[in-house]
């Protein structure tokens, strides 16, 4: 595409810069909390808990985020708190972590945790919405982008993407962070479904740890800036989303033997 330019970062409002990232990720966030709002009395919980829930969760998620990134990209853990560099500092599957941790923190608190499951299923269609719009952030941010793309007639968008190399040339690079919007997007069709249609608790949960991490894992193994286990050779996102998917699977197996019991059916 002749015509195609890298897409700017954001812009300037006197000597103040707000980047794109920053935007849709706190649009994300706003369009997550307003979605579990709603979705909160499908599963017992009252709607105002979920706002509470939020002030927990939003918090520990950046921080994981920003843990997650420190520990694999062998930065120091003193620079926890250091986001001059933006979304290059932050990983998705840390703040995952650090989300789920808040839910916990927040089921201690009310001293009832026979929610747990219940909010995570609250959680996960808007986590994996936000994601979604997020991964859009990632474009305009030019990170989270695949492999170089050296064939010309592959060299377009949405395809692949330009990116810069730093010494004022760039190359063109799998759009895998737009792949893994479109990705989500479905996902969040098929798991919002699932919420709504189903009463079994957990299984919106396991369905999104089945969906994003298998599609995480394949996306992960294109990308061209994942964060490795040290010299191993081993993309550490990739193989938690591997474990994760897993886990999710797991997770559908037992609720459907446990179904199956209730009704009083054989195994």
């Amino acid at each position: 595409m002749k015509n195609y330019s890298i897409p700017p970062d954001g812009f300037n409002i006197g000597s103040f810069h707000i980047t794109f990232y920053g935007i849709i990720i706190a649009f994300a966030m706003l369009v997550g909390v307003c979605l579990a709002y709603n979705l909160a009395k499908k599963r017992g919980v009252k709607s105002d808990d979920i706002l509470t829930l939020a002030l927990i969760c939003i918090p520990l998620a950046l921080v994981g985020a920003r843990l997650y990134y420190c520990i694999f990209h062998n930065e120091p853990i003193s620079e926890l708190v250091n986001f001059k560099n933006g979304i290059s500092g932050l990983a998705v599957l840390g703040s995952v972590i650090g989300g789920v941790i808040g839910i916990i923190i927040f089921c201690a608190i009310k001293k009832n945790f026979k929610l747990l499951a219940a909010i995570c299923d609250i959680c996960v269609p808007c986590l994996i919405l936000g994601q979604a719009i997020g991964r859009i952030g990632c474009f305009f941010s030019q990170c989270c982008y695949g492999r170089v793309v050296t064939n010309p007639s592959l060299q377009w968008l949405p395809f692949a993407m330009k990116v810069e190399d730093g010494m004022g040339g760039y190359g063109w690079h799998l759009a895998t962070n737009l792949y893994e919007s479109v990705l989500n997007f479905v996902g969040f069709a098929i798991i919002l479904t699932i919420f709504l249609r189903t009463k079994t608790v957990g299984l919106a949960t396991a369905s999104y740890m089945v969906w994003y991490g298998f599609t995480r894992a394949i996306i992960e193994g294109v990308r061209g800036d994942s964060l490795f286990i040290g010299n191993s050779g081993i993309r550490v996102s990739q193989l938690l989303s591997v474990l994760l998917c897993l886990l999710g699977v797991a997770i559908i197996i037992y609720l459907a033997v446990k179904k199956r019991r209730q009704n009083g059916q054989k195994v």
